[in-house]
Parts: structure tokens; sequence; C-alpha cells
């Protein structure tokens, strides 16, 4: 059976990681397309296992939530009614610690309330502690913050309120913002320290650092599951094996997880499941 080499992996791995479209990586690998595929899928696996594994008991004071839209295969006026639910607008939810700048918890589906809930579930088993929570003024969110942590969490809201624009064209950017309106709602939370920047900002590192988050070109995701791979791959070298231009260590290491730099070798000899590409 054909193997690609180790190295060769490695450098298919660099090139998706920095942002490259599939087919770009094909032109600068020259390795088939569909074994591209397949390890992006096998490594996204393997990486969301070593997260899963590793991120818990966390010590985290300020966590920042938000969403990040994107599509698979069509946006969703295009989706049809026999259309697969897989197919349309999808969000990224994240939850980021904004002190060590670790992506505490992820996840993959349409903006709904058990969507939210689900995160809110996750965040409660990896952060055991009380923590102070910051999301934007989405409805869902008090609801699912309120059923999974009850008064065991500070949480506020930042309610942004845009100038009513009277450009009829479509726009690519939000309106200019009239006011910032913060809402400390469950628990004691500092004031000074509701915020979603750090989120926000997260999110322009995900649309830079992953081709199909690109806005107005073809690389966005065909299948769903390619997403979640290509999601877990950016979260796992973005939170272990990146240095932070702020931290100057990984945010993994920032929060005390590891020690140490990982390497993609580590990944791929995680288990046996890589090996046979």
């Amino acid at each position: 059976m054909n193997v690609l080499p180790e190295q060769k992996k490695i450098l298919v791995l660099n090139a998706l990681i920095e942002g490259n479209s599939i087919n770009s990586t094909v032109r600068m690998t020259g390795v088939n397309k569909r074994t591209i595929l397949r390890l992006l899928v096998s490594c996204g696996e393997i990486a969301r296992e070593i997260q899963d594994s590793y991120l818990v008991n966390l010590k985290a004071r300020y966590i920042q939530v938000d969403e990040i839209w994107t599509f698979v295969a069509k946006k969703q006026k295009q989706v049809r009614t026999l259309d697969s639910g897989e197919l349309g607008d999808q969000y990224v939810w994240v939850a980021m610690d904004s002190e060590t700048k670790l992506v505490a918890s992820y996840l993959i589906g349409k903006r709904s309330y058990n969507n939210a809930q689900s995160l809110m579930s996750d965040l409660k088993y990896r952060i055991p502690a009380k923590f102070q929570l910051s999301t934007d003024s989405f409805t869902a969110y008090f609801k699912a913050v309120d059923n999974v942590f009850g008064n065991d969490v500070n949480y506020g809201q930042v309610h942004k309120v845009y100038n009513d624009s009277t450009v009829t064209e479509k726009r690519y950017s939000p309106a200019n913002i009239k006011e910032v309106i913060i809402r400390p709602l469950i628990g004691d939370p500092k004031k000074s320290r509701i915020s979603t920047s750090h989120i926000e900002r997260q999110n322009l590192t995900m649309r830079m650092q992953m081709r199909r988050f690109t806005r107005l070109t073809n690389a966005f995701s065909k299948k769903l599951k390619n997403l979640e791979c290509a999601v877990s791959l950016h979260f796992f070298h973005y939170n272990f094996m990146r240095i932070h231009s702020t931290l100057r260590v990984t945010p993994a290491m920032e929060a005390n997880i590891t020690n140490r730099l990982w390497n993609w070798n580590e990944l791929l000899n995680y288990n046996s499941f890589a090996q046979a590409i």
C-alpha cells in the first residue's frame, strides 16, 4: 500500500494551516487532492481528540464567547427543501480565555439555542470553578447561560447599537456603531471586563488562517465533515503549536496545560489512524 511520507504530510499540514486552499496545496506539494482531504480529516479528528483530553480542569477567570458565520456547499438562500441539513449556513461557536488566549471550547452548527446550550455545557465541564463570561446580545445566550450555570457564573453582555444605513446596495461590513451598552446580567461581573474584543479578534485570525473562511471566493467547505476537521486542526495549531505574539508562548503553555511546544510529528503519531494515509 502506498503511504504518504511523514515529511510530505507535514508539508501539506503547514500549507493548510497557513491559509492555503486545497487546490493550491495540491500545486505546491504535488500531493493528490483526495489524499490531502483524507489527511485533513484524519488529522482533524486526532486534533479534536487531543484537545478533548487536555482542555479539562481549566483555570480561567474571563471567558469571551462569539460565533462566526460560514457555509457548507451553498449559501442559505440556495438551500432547497430536500437538501441535507448540513448544507447552507453554519456557525463556528468559540469560547476563549481572554487572559491566556486559549480557545477552551468550540462547536460547529446552526445559530440556534440548542447549540448555544451545548457550548455552555461544554464550558461548564471544562472550567469547574466560577468565572466571568461575556457574550454579545444574541437572544439564545442568556437563556443558555441561565439554564446551564444558574448563579454559578458572572455573566454580562455587550450590546452594540448601529446607525441605520440608507445605502441600498449590499454591504460587506457592518454599519457604524452608534452606542455600546454593557449589561451585567447574572452574578457580579466586573463591568470593565465585560467585553468581546478578544474573541472578535480571534474571528479575524480564523478568516486569515483558514482559506475556506475567506469571503467572496470559491474556497468554501463542500462537506460539513471537512469544515469540522479544518477547524479542529486550526485550533490545535493555535493552542499548542503557534507562539502568540503578545504572550511569547503558546496559549496552552500560558494556561499551564503543557510546558513545551508541540509539533506535527506528535499529532501524526498520536495513534495509528493517520498512518493509513
